[in-house]
């Protein structure tokens, strides 16, 4: 799995963990870190942009496997948040519980890109330079944990060694910043809502790709089923990962997809003929669920899923907080764990998720009724 020992890696954790300063930097190094700092803020703006930077420089850096990883799975974050203002969930939760869970996968999907991105383009002017600035990695606050493995990509070009890391790096820096915060488990990650994530839709990762012969819409992808769960989380991102790359000509068909549609926030991306981002059917009036949902065609009325623009407004974020997650290399467990092969089939669940959502639907609106009747 790795490019050098357990022992190897160790040495060189226990090295960066003696590292504590930041540099002396050169006017130039000054500007190009100022530079850095300048296009993380421009492009962390909203789910959208975070998306599609995300893909530039994978496109431009394809053994760059974690960027597209997090393309994907940026994706869903905002397919999650537009579903709080799509076609059920605002009929099933208040408006102020609607903006909690918003303002949570914001959070994350901010604070992720706000670590992730700066050294996702550092590599990008070490590639351009044809040297390594890897001793600018402490102006940006990347863990002492990223080093090392950052040195090995450039080194050895381990493309799997380099995404694990970063998938461990960053559920450890939103651990305690979003998951273990007081202010979101207040409002989210310890309500009776969060623990119904099944039914919230907030656990299924989707992969969207097109056959290359019938250029049909195909999905695979993973579920977690304890989102608050750090190991659990990082034990997902591995898997997920793993079953990205698992087969070359559908990775490629992943790849061709996602060039093929650019991210908008709604559903509609990847399923037309089920979501549209105009809505079709009138709210409060719905007396039958859609049994079978994901069978949709022809006529029927789509689902509801607007865009991130039309669901959600730009925010203003307050700076990362807290400090270095990584003081010991134990930590390391957690990277070197093995992980259990995924089939990928996961649009049974995701299609029995939609219909659940129906059938709560009509009978909060039948309870609707029946309350107005007694008035």
């Amino acid at each position: 799995m790795f490019p050098f020992s357990n022992r190897t890696l160790k040495k060189k954790l226990k090295q960066s963990l003696s590292e504590t300063k930041v540099g002396t930097y050169s006017e130039r190094e000054k500007q190009l870190i100022d530079d850095i700092h300048q296009s993380t803020k421009e492009m962390n703006r909203n789910n959208v942009t975070r998306t599609q930077a995300y893909w530039d420089l994978f496109v431009k850096h394809p053994t760059l496997h974690w960027a597209l990883l997090a393309h994907l799975v940026s994706r869903n974050a905002g397919w999650n948040m537009t579903d709080l203002k799509g076609e059920h969930l605002p009929e099933l939760l208040t408006p102020s519980e609607q903006k909690d869970f918003f303002l949570f996968l914001e959070r994350g999907n901010w604070l992720i890109f706000q670590d992730a991105y700066p050294q996702l383009l550092l590599y990008d002017k070490s590639v351009e330079e044809n040297r390594s600035l890897l001793h600018l990695l402490p102006a940006f606050r990347v863990s002492r944990f990223m080093r090392p493995f950052w040195e090995a990509f450039i080194e050895k070009g381990d493309s799997s060694l380099l995404t694990k890391a970063l998938i461990v790096n960053e559920q450890h820096y939103i651990e305690g910043r979003v998951i273990q915060n007081k202010h979101y488990k207040q409002t989210v990650t310890d309500t009776l809502l969060f623990k119904m994530q099944d039914l919230l839709n907030l656990n299924h990762i989707l992969l969207p790709y097109t056959t290359t012969t019938l250029k049909q819409r195909r999905l695979f992808g993973h579920t977690v089923h304890h989102f608050s769960s750090l190991e659990e989380r990082i034990q997902f991102g591995k898997e997920l990962y793993d079953l990205l790359y698992s087969v070359d000509s559908r990775l490629k068909q992943v790849i061709d997809w996602a060039a093929d549609h650019p991210h908008s926030g709604s559903r509609k991306d990847y399923w037309p003929t089920l979501f549209n981002d105009v809505r079709e059917r009138i709210p409060h009036q719905i007396e039958r669920p859609v049994e079978k949902p994901c069978g949709i065609h022809g006529n029927a009325p789509r689902f509801y899923s607007p865009t991130l623009q039309q669901a959600w407004p730009d925010q203003l974020p307050t700076p990362a907080e807290g400090e270095d997650w990584f003081t010991h290399v134990r930590q390391i467990h957690l990277l070197t764990k093995g992980i259990e092969e995924q089939d990928g089939d996961v649009l049974p669940l995701y299609c029995d998720t939609i219909e659940k959502l129906e059938f709560a639907l009509v009978a909060k609106n039948a309870l609707r009724e029946k309350e107005d009747d007694s008035e």
